[in-house]
């Protein structure tokens, strides 16, 4: 029988959010009603909330009604520019050590991933200028599956280049590489974040809607 801490009636459920980056699933589960703690190996001076600056493969996860994470995707990646990131390996670990945890988890990395991908998300469903496919792994513990919006056809043209020009005349946007700022911002929902932090991220909309989903369970 899974036991989980009851949140008391006025209080906000607690979220973990590990490999935070900068806070774009933070604020997400944000928005849907979690008190979010972010935890990363590397400074997050952006991070919209309470912050550890920590192993995500040693952070203590008691005391959490539910635990989101994003190992590092580079190795997973279709778009491998410098090589392997020797970072793979953290995928499977995070996936042992959130199983035995008794909080409900929530997994979210690129298609090419080697995870269970139980939903596919993607900005059209959002209705957000970047198509940015993230797939999402959920603790079996889940009792149901979530109504996952439908996925639009992708009948409006990325750009990967002349970002401004052609964001200007309607184009999607694939938020890599030297993005401007504004530009990746715009088509991600986030204005907190470096060019460097939003190529990154992922859309605050895709964990509003699984946090609200995972909420209304609690």
């Amino acid at each position: 029988m899974l036991l989980l801490r009851q949140p008391v009636a006025d209080m906000r459920p607690r979220l973990l959010d590990l490999f935070c980056g900068a806070g774009g699933a933070a604020m997400g589960y944000h928005r849907a009603g979690f008190d979010v703690v972010g935890v990363d190996i590397r400074p997050q001076p952006r991070y919209p909330f309470e912050f550890h600056q920590a192993d995500a493969l040693t952070f203590p996860l008691e005391g959490f009604d539910a635990i989101h994470a994003s190992p590092p995707c580079q190795d997973h990646s279709s778009l491998k520019v410098n090589g392997l990131h020797g970072t793979g390996w953290m995928l499977d670990s995070t996936r042992q050590r959130l199983t035995a945890s008794p909080a409900l988890w929530i997994i979210e990395n690129v298609v090419g991933a080697d995870m269970r991908a139980d939903f596919l998300l993607c900005g059209g469903m959002f209705g957000l200028r970047t198509y940015r496919h993230r797939r999402f792994e959920l603790d079996p513990r889940f009792p149901g599956l979530l109504g996952v919006p439908s996925h639009p056809l992708h009948v409006i043209k990325s750009s990967r280049g002349k970002r401004r020009s052609h964001w200007n005349q309607g184009y999607h946007m694939t938020v890599t590489g030297h993005i401007d700022q504004e530009v990746a911002a715009a088509c991600l929902d986030i204005d907190w974040m470096t060019s460097e932090e939003l190529v990154q991220a992922i859309p605050p909309a895709y964990t509003h809607f699984i946090g609200g989903e995972l909420i209304e369970w609690l």
